[in-house]
C-alpha cells in the first residue's frame, strides 16, 4: 500500500499516543459509574474530575465551569437553547459552523429573532457590525473564535465588550481555536465557550462547554443530576480522561507546536502561491490560526483537486467535513464575497501534530502537479489545450 499523508486536521485529528494510552487504561481499569459511592464509582469520579481540572487549566477557568458533552455540536446547542427563549433576539454571523447556524434556524421556528451578520471580505466580522445589529431584546451573541474553513480568527474580546455593554451574553464556538490558539477565556470575556475533543487529538464523541459561574442554563437533556444539573446522563469517563490528557499535552506543548505549525503552513502557502497569479489565499493572512490555509485555484474544481490529491496519497478538503456531499459552494466563502465558481475552486489544507516539513514539500509537489494537469483539462483554459 502506498504511503498516505493526512492534511485534514480541521475535520478531525489523529488520536495522540499519550491520549490513546490514557484512554485505553481508563477503559480497562475504570469500570465504575462516577455517580456510584462504592470504590469503583469513586475511582471513576476521581478520573472524571481530573479530566475536568485539565480542561479547565487549558482554558484558565474554574473546573466548576466545565460541562462535559458529546462534542462541539452538543455544546453549541446547549449554549444556544440554554439561553435563548421565544421573544428574544440572537445575533450570530454568516460564517458559523452548521452546529450554530442550524440551531439558530430552529430557534427562529420557536419564536426567537435571529440576525446573521456578514463578514468583511477577509473573513473577519467587524465588531461595529455586531454593535449595529444589537436590539433592546438581544439576549445572546454567538460568534466563532476561529473559522473551520479559512482559519480566520475573530476579534472576540472586542465583541464581548460590545455584547456586555448591551446586556447580552456572548457564546463563542471555540472548536477550531482550542490548542491552535492560547485560549484564556476570562481575558476573552466569553460567557459560554464550546470545544470538541476530536480537534485536539482526543477521541470523537467527547467535548465540553464552559459556562461562566453563576450563569443559569436550561438543559437539553433531563434525567439525573449529572454535571451540576446542566447535562443529564452518565459521563463517558474514559473519553473525558482522554480529553484531559489531550488538554494537558496542549497546555505543556502548545506554544512550541503552534510555532512549528505556523512555519509549516507558511512553507506550504509560499510554495503554492508562487506558482502563478491564478492562485490566491482566501481570508486574512495574519489573523489566522497557525495550521490552516484556504487556497483558491482559478478555473479548477476544488472537488477535482481533492480527488487528484487523494489519488496521490494526500488527504485535504474542499470545505467543512460536516457539509461534505453538499452540492452548494461553501457558505463561508460566499459570505465573504466570493462567487459560486470561486468558492467551488477552493481547497482547505489543515496541518497537525503528525505533519513534517518533508510531508509538506511532498504535498506541494503533488498539488502543483495536480494543478497543471487539471488546468489543462479545465474549460477555463481552452487556449492551453
Amino acid at each position: 500500500m502506498s504511503t498516505r499523508y493526512y492534511f485534514d486536521h480541521n475535520a478531525t485529528t489523529l488520536v495522540g499516543d499519550a491520549v490513546l494510552e490514557a484512554y485505553t487504561a481508563a477503559l480497562r481499569d475504570v469500570p465504575g459509574n462516577a455517580s456510584s459511592i462504592h470504590h469503583h464509582g469513586q475511582l471513576a469520579k476521581q478520573k472524571l474530575e481530573q479530566g475536568r481540572r485539565q480542561v479547565a487549566a487549558l482554558l484558565h477557568v474554574s473546573p466548576k465551569e466545565i460541562v462535559f458533552s458529546s462534542g462541539g455540536t452538543e455544546s453549541n446547542n446547549l449554549a444556544l437553547f440554554g439561553v435563548a427563549k421565544a421573544g428574544c433576539h440572537v445575533i450570530t454571523t454568516g460564517i458559523e459552523h452548521p452546529a450554530v447556524l442550524n440551531p439558530c434556524a430552529r430557534l427562529e421556528q420557536c419564536g426567537v429573532e435571529v440576525t446573521r451578520v456578514a463578514p468583511q471580505p477577509d473573513g473577519i466580522v467587524a465588531p461595529d457590525a455586531i454593535r449595529a445589529a444589537l436590539r433592546a431584546n438581544t439576549t445572546l451573541v454567538s460568534v466563532m473564535h476561529a473559522n473551520n474553513e479559512t482559519g480566520v480568527v475573530q476579534p472576540v474580546e472586542e465583541i464581548a465588550r460590545i455584547a456586555h455593554e448591551a446586556g447580552a451574553l456572548l457564546h463563542v464556538d471555540g472548536v477550531q481555536a482550542v490548542g491552535k490558539l492560547a485560549v484564556d477565556i476570562p481575558a476573552l470575556g466569553a460567557d459560554l465557550y464550546s470545544l470538541s475533543g476530536h480537534k485536539l487529538a482526543a477521541p470523537k464523541g467527547v467535548g465540553a462547554l464552559y459556562v461562566r459561574q453563576g450563569l443559569q442554563l436550561t438543559p437539553l437533556l433531563y434525567g439525573g443530576h449529572h454535571e451540576r444539573d446542566r447535562r443529564a446522563g452518565t459521563e463517558n469517563v474514559p473519553a473525558v480522561v482522554a480529553l484531559g490528557a489531550a488538554a494537558q499535552w496542549w497546555n505543556e506543548n502548545g506554544a512550541e507546536e503552534r510555532a512549528r505549525l505556523a512555519a509549516l503552513r507558511d512553507r506550504l502557502e509560499n510554495a503554492i502561491l508562487s506558482v502563478n497569479q491564478d492562485i490566491h489565499l482566501n481570508g486574512n493572512r495574519h489573523a489566522r490560526v497557525p495550521n490552516t490555509s484556504n487556497i483558491r485555484f482559478y478555473g479548477i474544481s476544488g472537488e477535482s483537486m481533492v480527488i487528484a490529491l487523494d489519488l496521490k496519497g494526500f488527504a485535504v478538503s474542499s470545505g467543512s467535513a460536516c457539509s461534505s456531499g453538499a452540492v452548494e459552494p461553501s457558505h463561508v466563502l460566499v459570505a465573504m464575497g466570493l462567487n459560486n465558481e470561486q468558492a467551488r475552486s477552493s481547497i482547505r489544507f489543515s496541518l497537525g501534530r503528525t505533519n513534517t516539513a518533508d510531508e509538506v514539500d511532498a504535498l506541494v509537489r503533488a498539488t502543483v502537479e495536480s494543478y497543471w494537469h487539471l488546468r489543462r483539462l479545465s474549460p477555463a483554459f481552452d487556449h492551453e489545450r
